[in-house]
């Protein structure tokens, strides 16, 4: 049997991004779904601005945690950075029909970052969160009259006797009627594509999680585990291991 070798691979700010997005994306989920079924759980107006408050509180730390994730894209370790992450460059679809064929050969290959499947997933949720931060900035603005828009969406939808500063949500009587309509009318596609990227984005982190389950029952290495220690362990040498060059 070959020997074990730990091999260091995720950095800390790559692991407290990862469970920090965890915890965020859980609580989006949860809060997001009762504001869904808001109306037929007898939530009140008073109750749907506490947990579009809640939400929206939720989805600043997750688009500050997000940005910061693109950021150290560009400085963390070469594991955390995107030419290690995203699919593309020099020789990719090469190592993506190899990893295809060693995976329906029941022979998938060992990598310490993402394989090359993997980062097809990868680029697919992130490109998915960054969609849901956007229009979930834009919604936060239109409903709540929060930053970054909200201040500009409260000066135009604010009645003519009413400071735009102290506009409050569902207030109608505070509100142009016109402007208000047309507000709305061009919210309605932001908040449709929210929903179902919500939707797309959910079943994504399904996948990935049964996938990630799935890798470590199969092949080992401490891929659920290297989230925690930042380490991989292997009895052989990983493909993309260039420790020994």
């Amino acid at each position: 049997m070959s020997e074990l070798t730990s091999y260091v691979v995720w950095d800390k700010v790559t692991r407290w991004f990862h469970w920090l997005n965890v915890l965020c994306f859980s609580g989006l989920v949860v809060v997001g779904l009762v504001i869904l079924n808001a109306s037929d759980l007898g939530v009140n107006n008073a109750g749907k601005v506490t947990l579009k408050t809640i939400h929206t509180l939720l989805g600043y730390l997750f688009t500050v945690n997000l940005s910061w994730r693109i950021v150290w894209g560009f400085i963390g370790n070469r594991y955390a950075r995107w030419g290690a992450i995203l699919p593309g460059g020099v020789g990719y679809l090469y190592t993506l029909r190899r990893s295809i064929k060693a995976l329906v050969s029941h022979q998938p290959e060992k990598y310490l970052g993402h394989n090359p499947i993997g980062r097809l997933s990868v680029a697919l949720m992130l490109l998915l969160m960054i969609i849901q931060a956007i229009t979930g900035l834009i919604l936060s603005g239109t409903d709540l009259f929060y930053p970054p828009i909200g201040h500009w969406i409260a000066e135009w939808v604010a009645a003519v006797d009413v400071d735009p500063a102290l506009l409050e949500p569902y207030t109608p009587k505070q509100y142009d009627t016109a402007n208000y309509e047309i507000m709305r009318s061009y919210r309605k596609p932001v908040g449709v594509v929210h929903l179902y990227t919500f939707y797309l984005l959910l079943a994504t982190v399904i996948l990935h999680v049964v996938a990630v389950i799935m890798a470590e029952l199969r092949d080992g290495g401490g891929i659920i585990s290297a989230m925690i220690t930042g380490r991989k362990i292997f009895n052989e040498r990983p493909i993309d291991d260039d420790t020994h060059d």
